[in-house]
């Protein structure tokens, strides 16, 4: 719809949406930690323990979008430092989407938050149909507010897309939130009953959990902030292009994040239910789904890419830049899969630290490495930008399965140990 709406709006979304995804991915590091722990005490039957660091959760993601939303007149004051290369009306588009998206950060969180809760409780068909109600009315809202109807409600473009955005979260945040109310879940916000540790405990266990994560997020959005300047050296054609493309891969990569979450719950539940070796097992059967499942979706997209891309731009330059990178985008779907899968067992199995270090190798060096060799040395162009962050992938899957394969399963206590030496 943006696309439909101007390649400006389009183009803005390649800086407006990476920041936008970088900040809240980096401040909400501390959902890692909210998986790990609500896992472990499900799987080792402390209800209480998981209240605890239920509602101890939800009051971070309170604190943290709070600040981050009073920080919004930063945000876009630093934009224009942050993207030179872009034109006018894509930094308008793109301060238009920020200022809405960046001041409804509390509601992103506690949504975030009371789906990651749900989820690692073992409950993921709730957050499901909480998604797919509140993505319908985001999709008709965005039809609107995108795109303007019935002549009064004017075309708003990207910030039309920010506000359909905050709405939807905020539907998903009061769903989510009342689901977490009820007495027959696992993780229950109402259970009664005394709780074992105290509040201090359970924030420093989510502290360290979470502060690989947070470093980790820090170092590979900087990365990715800097990889996403290079693509706006190629101007707004291709910067559009490449939201297009990144709109068909995020298809794939939702749902190996949702693999990758399903992988992180059981690991966490079975560890903590001290069985090791049916953690590693769920580890593997959730990389094998998702490679299976994101190697036939880039088939699909590569032969149906005549037919994809226009959905999102006329523009026939747009189309061109965006046909001859998406054979890359296929072949990345397999390495991609693995490596989110992967990753999110370790940080499922509190080891955020391995974590922080092959996405420091893979996301930061290599991709940044790859990526200015392919584009600009090579001159390769959007296809170099493609191969660069397929690179990443593959180097990314290769470290975790080796670390994955190098021993069985190791024995837990009360305290995270290591399921992968």
């Amino acid at each position: 719809m943006l696309g439909h709406h101007s390649e400006a709006s389009l183009a803005a979304m390649q800086i407006g949406g990476a920041l936008e995804w970088s900040i809240w991915s980096v401040f909400a590091a501390f959902e890692v930690g909210t998986i790990a722990r609500v896992g472990r005490l499900v799987g080792a039957g402390d209800r209480a323990g998981a209240r605890r660091v239920a509602r101890l959760s939800l009051g971070m993601a309170i604190a943290i979008g709070l600040v981050l939303a009073l920080a919004t007149p930063l945000v876009l004051a630093a934009l224009p430092l942050v993207a030179t290369r872009v034109s006018d009306e894509a930094m308008s588009e793109a301060r238009g989407y920020l200022g809405v998206t960046i001041a409804a950060s509390p509601i992103v969180f506690v949504a975030a938050t009371a789906t990651a809760t749900l989820q690692a409780g073992g409950d993921t068909r709730t957050p499901l149909l909480i998604g797919v109600g509140a993505n319908i009315i985001h999709i008709a809202l965005n039809r609107v507010l995108i795109l303007g109807a019935f002549g009064i409600v004017p075309a708003m473009g990207a910030r039309g897309a920010g506000i359909s955005t905050a709405v939807t979260f905020a539907i998903e945040a009061v769903l989510a939130t009342m689901a977490l109310t009820s007495r027959a879940r696992p993780v229950s916000l109402r259970a009664e009953g005394e709780t074992s540790g105290t509040i201090r405990e359970e924030a420093s266990q989510l502290v360290r959990i979470g502060g690989p994560a947070f470093l980790e997020r820090v170092l590979y959005h900087l990365g990715f902030m800097t990889y996403a300047l290079i693509v706006t050296r190629l101007g707004d054609a291709a910067m559009a292009a490449n939201q297009s493309l990144i709109s068909v891969e995020s298809i794939c990569f939702l749902s190996a994040d949702g693999f990758g979450v399903a992988a992180a719950a059981l690991v966490a539940q079975k560890l903590g239910a001290d069985k090791p070796d049916q953690a590693r097992s769920a580890a593997w059967i959730a990389a094998r789904y998702a490679v299976i499942t994101l190697t036939s979706f880039g088939i699909g997209a590569l032969l149906l890419r005549d037919v994809i891309l226009p959905i999102f731009s006329d523009d026939p330059a747009v189309f061109v830049i965006g046909r001859s990178a998406m054979p890359v985008l296929a072949i990345a779907q397999p390495f991609m899969a693995m490596g989110v899968v992967l990753a999110q067992a370790l940080r499922g199995a509190g080891k955020t630290r391995q974590a922080l270090g092959v996405s420091l190798m893979g996301a930061v060096l290599v991709r940044l490495a790859a990526t200015w060799l392919f584009t600009i040395v090579l001159g390769f162009g959007l296809v170099g930008v493609w191969l660069g962050s397929t690179t990443d992938w593959l180097v990314r899957a290769a470290i975790l399965a080796t670390l994955f394969r190098r021993r069985p399963g190791e024995p837990t206590r009360t305290e995270p140990e290591p399921l992968v030496q």
